[in-house]
This record gives C-alpha cells, structure tokens and sequence, in this order.
C-alpha cells in the first residue's frame, strides 16, 4: 500500500530542528548578567530587574517564576531570606535562597507594584487578578 500525495509521510521535507542546535542552552556568564541588569536599572524597568534577579537566584522555570504570589516571597514587613515554591511539572518543593541585592530589587518592586499578601508578585498586563504570561 502507497501513501498518498496528501500525507506528510510521502514529502521529503527537513526536520523542524534541522541545522539548529538543540538540548540545554549555555548560562549567562557574570558579565552578561551584570549587563542586562544595569540596562534594566538604566531604563527604570523596576519589576523586569525583580524578576530578572529572582529567576537567577531561585534558577526556577519561568512557569514557576511568574506564579509566585507575594505572601512567597515576604515575611511581614520584609523579604525573606530564604522561600519555598511548589514545581509545576514534579509537584515538589524548591527552596532557594533570597540574597541581599535581589531582596531589596523586590521589596523596591513590591513597594510600587501595592497589593495583598495573596497577589502575584508579577500580574498579567492585561488582567491584573492573574499573573504574568510566559508566552511572548
């Protein structure tokens, strides 16, 4: 039995990730990240660095960064030293540690940004009840 003109079986076509390279990507050297802070500090991007400096400190997924709600990430009148967030895909706890530099970038956020302790630390654009997308 054939295949017909119609199924992609039958085309000679390139994979999707031919010539591309593929698997994990190479970490942001200290001076790249240096770099991309000091552009987001220059132009007054408060909860872009916030959210920069916690993926680097927490090395979570960006689907676990974006649903951290305020009550995650503060003790009180203060940020936490050290936070625990629940992993979407294995369903397991993750506890980082919260350094000085990257505390204060989100108390300086959280400071701006307002809201409850049950808030997303970074709400969606568009519906500020729900947190910020991971799609472009």
């Amino acid at each position: 039995m054939g295949h017909s003109q119609f199924q992609d079986a039958s085309r000679q076509h390139a994979a999707w990730n031919a010539g591309k390279k593929v698997g994990t990507k190479r970490l942001f050297t200290q001076k790249q990240i240096w770099a991309i802070r000091f552009l987001l500090d220059h132009e007054r991007r408060v909860g872009d660095r916030a959210l920069f400096d916690l993926a680097i400190d927490s090395k979570l997924g960006g689907c676990d960064l974006v649903k951290i709600r305020i009550r995650d990430v503060v003790a009180g009148p203060e940020i936490r030293t050290r936070a625990i967030v629940v992993q979407q895909k294995t369903g397991r706890p993750v506890q980082f540690e919260i350094t000085n530099d990257v505390r204060a970038s989100i108390l300086h956020w959280l400071e701006r940004r307002g809201g409850s302790v049950e808030d997303y630390a970074f709400p969606s654009r568009v519906d500020h009840a729900r947190h910020m997308s991971t799609i472009a």
